[in-house]
């Protein structure tokens, strides 16, 4: 938890200037609505990437009434969760990355397509911390089931995810590492001049 805690402390130094924030987001998209290929073009995310399909899974689960666009409302939740929300809300938000067809439950099927992603990235990092050992991304998979899957029935529910990645720190760490989108919403927000550092009367 010591990563954790030390990115929630550095979020907490840092504060949305709404204003700009607002001015950065119609210029990119005038018309109010944010598509996935400009969401993608916001964050230097290059098409045909392991990460570039990981950010369809993003958008989708940001996209909160399903019109495939992101308004600003939209996007500024979604930001201010990548950047401040505590454990649990980052979790709910990985389990709706995982839900493909957002029927509450994950099958193999689907917690497999987004963990072969999240592989994919993970050795691609050069830091060489994937925090998966020699597993391959079906021991991965099967790995969380064993983990999380606590009734062994072969789907997980909210609950079960929740409650399962809370008690394993190894879950925790195969969500957060390379692919938590942070870094790119810190870095496209810093060089814009849309994340500054709070004043001392500001804390």
């Amino acid at each position: 938890m010591g990563q954790n805690q030390q990115a929630q402390a550095q979020g907490e130094e840092l504060e949305l200037n709404i204003q700009d924030l607002y001015k950065s987001f119609i210029t990119e998209c005038p018309s109010g609505s944010l598509y996935l290929h400009e969401f993608k073009r916001m964050f230097g995310v290059q098409s045909g990437t392991p990460e570039s399909q990981y950010m369809d899974s993003i958008f989708r689960a940001f996209d909160m009434n399903h019109d495939n666009t992101m308004d600003f409302i939209e996007y500024v939740a979604a930001i201010n969760l990548v950047l401040r929300g505590n454990l649990e809300d980052k979790l709910r938000w990985s389990f709706k990355v995982f839900d493909s067809d957002d029927n509450g439950r994950l099958d193999r099927d689907e917690l497999r397509k987004i963990v072969k992603i999240i592989y994919k990235i993970k050795k691609d990092c050069d830091s060489g911390e994937t925090g998966m050992g020699d597993l391959t991304a079906r021991e991965v998979c099967e790995r969380i089931f064993q983990e999380v899957d606590v009734n062994s029935d072969g789907q997980i529910t909210l609950e079960e995810f929740l409650e399962g990645a809370k008690r394993s720190q190894w879950v925790q760490d195969f969500l957060r590492l390379d692919v938590n989108p942070s870094g790119w919403v810190q870095r496209h927000l810093c060089d814009q001049k849309l994340l500054v550092a709070k004043t001392p009367e500001g804390l």
